[in-house]
């Protein structure tokens, strides 16, 4: 797969670095391992973190700037890593999901980045772009419904976004 990144979106972020990570792999229910490691990750994060500091992350402090940077407001819109940290920060429970997104998660706790996890059968053609999200532009999203994506980073199939 080809991984595109377009010129708005690097200038925005100019330190930006993308890795992708392909991998065969059968999801399942989380194991109790993982969910432990993800709990006890959770617990650091509360106890070495006051809600104001989160912004102050490096990941987190680097994707908000690339938000104000294309005009989105990372207050109203907030990047997933920061919501997933003010969740723990704030002693909210975590959601188990699968394992796939839950190992995802645990590492977007630990770095500070939000991370996309992507089924590779499902991506229409052969490039994945990261541009900007346009007004209007539809983009549905896993329990929250229709999502307002504009000056938003946004990847892209041949069909349209899918993921943020």
């Amino acid at each position: 797969m080809d991984i595109r990144i377009e010129d708005t979106i690097r200038q925005a972020a100019p330190g930006l670095l993308v890795v992708a990570i392909e991998a065969d792999v059968t999801n399942g229910e989380t194991s109790e391992e993982l969910w432990a490691l993800l709990n006890r990750a959770a617990a650091d994060i509360r106890d070495i973190t006051e809600l104001p500091d989160i912004n102050r992350r490096p990941g987190i402090r680097a994707t908000r700037d690339a938000y104000k940077a294309l005009g989105k407001e990372p207050n109203r819109y907030r990047p997933s890593a920061e919501a997933l940290c003010r969740r723990v920060v704030k002693g909210m429970e975590l959601y188990r999901i699968n394992a796939l997104v839950d190992l995802i998660n645990l590492v977007s706790l630990l770095s500070g980045y939000s991370i996309g996890g992507f089924d590779a059968d499902r991506i229409q053609g052969e490039v994945l772009s990261l541009g900007v999200g346009r007004e209007g532009e539809p983009f549905e999203t896993i329990g929250r419904g229709v999502l307002n994506i504009a000056c938003m980073p946004v990847y892209r199939d041949s069909i349209g976004g899918i993921g943020t």
